[in-house]
C-alpha cells in the first residue's frame, strides 16, 4: 500500500501540470512517450498470448497519430482518418512480408491494429479534447446548453479544465472502486476476467465518479447545469470500467499480474490507464456527436 501512495503522490502534481499548464509542444512530447511505453506493454502481453506483432508499425502509427491530432486543430479534420486507414493497409502489406505461415498472417494484423487503435488512436484524443476551441465551445454548450460560437474559445481553459475534469472523474472512480471493493466487497462483478472485481466496488467507483464530477463543476464550471455534468460523468465511469475489465482480460489471456512493473504499487503504465483508454474516446465522441447536433 505505501508503495502504491508514495507513486501517485510523486506522480500527481506533474500529471496535473502537463494537462493544465504544458504548452502544446511539451504536451505532445509527454504524450508520444507514454504512448510508446503503453505500445510496449500491450505488445509484450500480445506475444505472451502467441501473437505476432509489428512493433515498429504500431509505435510509428501510434506516434503520428498524436502529431496528425495536433495538426487537425487547424481545422483540417482529414489527417487521422487518413493516417487510421494508411496504418491499415501498411499493417497488411508489412505482415504479408514478415509471416512465414498464412495461418498467423490475420492474427499479426489483428494485433498490431488493435494496439494502434487501443492505445495510439485513443490517447491521441486527448489533444483536441484539450486544445481544440471546438470541443471547448461544445462542452461549454453541452453543459449549459446554450450554442455559443467557437471563436471565443480559442485560448479559453474550457480545453484544459475538460482534460483535468476526464482525470479526475476516472481517477477518483478507481479509488472509491478499490477502497468499497475491500471493504465491502461480496459479490463478484465479472469473475472470470477479473476476480477481485466486485459488483459493490463497480457501485462505489460510479457514485465516486459522480461526486468528483459535481464537485469539479462546483469548483471550476460556475453557472453550468450540474446534472448534466453528472450525466457526462456517470458516461465516463461507465466506459472507464469497461476499459479496466478490457486490460484486465488482456492480462488475464496473457497468464501475467500486470502489463509492467514501471510504477512501484501500480504495476505498468497500462495498468494505470486502462479506464482512461476507454474514457477518453467515449467523452470525445459525446462531444463531437453533440457538436453535430
Amino acid at each position: 500500500m505505501k508503495p502504491r501512495i508514495l507513486t501517485a503522490l510523486i506522480l500527481i502534481p506533474p500529471v496535473f501540470y502537463v494537462l493544465y499548464g504544458a504548452p502544446l509542444w511539451l504536451f505532445l512530447l509527454v504524450l508520444l512517450a507514454v504512448v510508446g511505453r503503453a505500445l510496449y506493454e500491450y505488445l509484450g502481453m500480445a506475444r505472451q498470448m502467441g501473437s505476432r506483432s509489428l512493433p515498429l508499425i504500431a509505435y510509428a502509427a501510434g506516434g503520428a497519430l498524436c502529431a496528425g491530432q495536433c495538426v487537425d486543430l487547424k481545422g483540417t479534420n482529414s489527417l487521422v482518418p487518413v493516417l487510421l486507414a494508411s496504418a491499415l493497409l501498411a499493417t497488411m502489406f508489412v505482415a504479408l512480408l514478415r509471416t512465414k505461415e498464412l495461418k498467423e498472417y490475420l492474427g499479426t494484423i489483428s494485433s498490431t491494429f488493435l494496439g494502434i487503435i487501443y492505445v495510439g488512436f485513443t490517447l491521441s484524443c486527448l489533444v483536441p479534447l484539450g486544445f481544440d476551441s471546438r470541443i471547448a465551445a461544445t462542452t461549454f454548450w453541452a453543459f449549459r446548453g446554450t450554442a455559443v460560437p467557437t471563436e471565443p474559445f480559442a485560448n479559453s481553459r474550457w480545453g484544459r479544465d475538460l482534460l483535468v475534469f476526464l482525470f479526475l472523474t476516472i481517477w477518483a472512480g478507481d479509488a472509491l472502486a478499490y477502497v468499497i471493493g475491500k471493504a465491502l466487497g461480496r459479490t463478484p462483478l465479472l469473475p472470470r476476467v477479473s476476480p477481485n472485481k466486485t459488483v459493490e466496488g463497480s457501485i462505489g467507483g460510479l457514485l465516486g465518479s459522480l461526486l468528483i464530477g459535481w464537485a469539479f463543476a462546483q469548483w471550476r464550471w460556475h453557472g453550468v447545469d450540474w446534472w448534466r455534468v453528472i450525466i457526462v460523468a456517470g458516461f465516463i465511469a461507465v466506459a472507464g470500467q469497461a476499459g479496466d475489465l478490457a486490460e484486465s482480460a488482456l492480462k488475464r489471456g496473457s497468464n501475467i499480474k500486470d502489463s509492467g512493473a514501471l510504477l512501484p504499487g501500480h504495476g505498468g503504465l497500462l495498468d494505470r490507464m486502462d479506464s482512461l483508454l476507454f474514457a477518453i474516446p467515449a467523452l470525445w465522441s459525446v462531444l463531437a456527436l453533440k457538436s453535430t447536433g
